[in-house]
């Protein structure tokens, strides 16, 4: 991976033009810079999925932004770059009083967490939610919204570090994975057992969860950070009544449109009136590129790492009008 000048992004109908500020990392960047992802790209390709910016320059037939508008999104890869042209559609507004550093870290990983918790798991009210993989940007996410949903949440995650995270966002019970036992210490906790998992981990734990779930619990799988699929004996799924259902981005957002527009609104009034923040743990500027993804890679992080291609308030040297 190397730092270097490309030409500008073309753009063409219903894409707009985005002078990058900020950028995050999420996980599925690492899987497609090792080729392991769903869908191959070929190289040679700017990574980053996710990004907050300004406005440069609008297609022709994009009627819903304009020069200077500040906006996060997503993209699939490009993001980790001065600009990149995206779909109008792929966009959102920043509210006020939201930085680029913020609005770069909201839109995944509170999006994925907020689906599995409002739609897919229907937390409810008092219930008991486990989130596994805690600390990371998913897992704090989840943490944060269990609260708003009125529930409550044990945080899972390696190490008292991760785990001091996890309280400082407002966890109500955590515990080390690494060296307890998770069954148990779930079953301790909520006092029987959990009513919703949150697990974007996978590997060894996500049986140990299930196997602490009350009787008509509901467990969503939302990614294999461990790198590990695990397999679960449907017998447990039998016996304790459990839903187990998948939370995969695309396909949701296709099949479940309705739902996903609700979420959306409902996050971004949240963000508005800053009753969620991301948690941002660490700022690389992008000629360290490369590092920060070794140290997601390596788990060294908690909450989202951003790539900062523009310092705030600083103004580029040239914004095409």
């Amino acid at each position: 991976m190397v730092v270097e000048d490309v030409p500008e992004p073309a753009l063409g109908p219903g894409l707009v033009r985005v002078g990058v500020r900020a950028a995050a990392i999420n996980f599925p960047d690492l899987l497609i810079l090792e080729n392991k992802y769903q869908v191959s790209v070929p190289l040679p390709f700017i990574p980053g999925s996710e990004l907050a910016g300004v406005v440069e320059e609008v297609g022709p037939d994009v009627t819903t932004f304009a020069h200077g508008d500040r906006v996060f999104g997503a993209t699939f890869v490009g993001a980790f770059a001065e600009q990149v042209a995206v779909p109008a559609a792929s966009l959102t507004r920043i509210p006020d009083g939201v930085d680029f550093r913020r609005g770069a870290a909201f839109g995944v990983a509170h999006s994925t967490a907020y689906h599995a918790l409002r739609s897919v798991a229907r937390v409810q009210v008092g219930e008991w939610v486990v989130v596994l993989g805690a600390a990371g940007g998913v897992g704090l996410a989840s943490v944060e919204l269990t609260q708003v949903l009125g529930a409550r949440v044990l945080a899972a995650a390696a190490g008292p570090e991760r785990l001091a995270v996890c309280r400082d966002r407002g966890a109500d019970a955590v515990v080390d994975y690494r060296d307890e036992d998770l069954k148990q210490r779930i079953k301790e906790l909520t006092d029987g057992g959990a009513d919703g998992v949150i697990d974007p981990v996978g590997g060894p734990y996500s049986e140990a969860a299930l196997r602490a779930m009350r009787w008509g619990g509901r467990f969503v799988c939302v990614g294999f950070a461990s790198g590990e699929i695990p397999r679960i004996p449907l017998n447990l799924v039998l016996l304790k009544g459990i839903t187990v259902q998948g939370l995969e981005m695309r396909g949701f957002l296709e099949h479940s449109a309705d739902d996903a527009r609700r979420d959306r609104e409902e996050l971004l009034e949240l963000l508005g009136a800053g009753r969620v923040t991301p948690h941002v743990s660490v700022v690389y500027p992008l000629d360290d590129v490369r590092d920060a993804l070794q140290a997601v890679a390596d788990r060294a992080t908690t909450g989202k790492v951003i790539i900062e291609i523009v310092p705030e308030g600083v103004v580029p040297e040239a914004v095409p009008g």
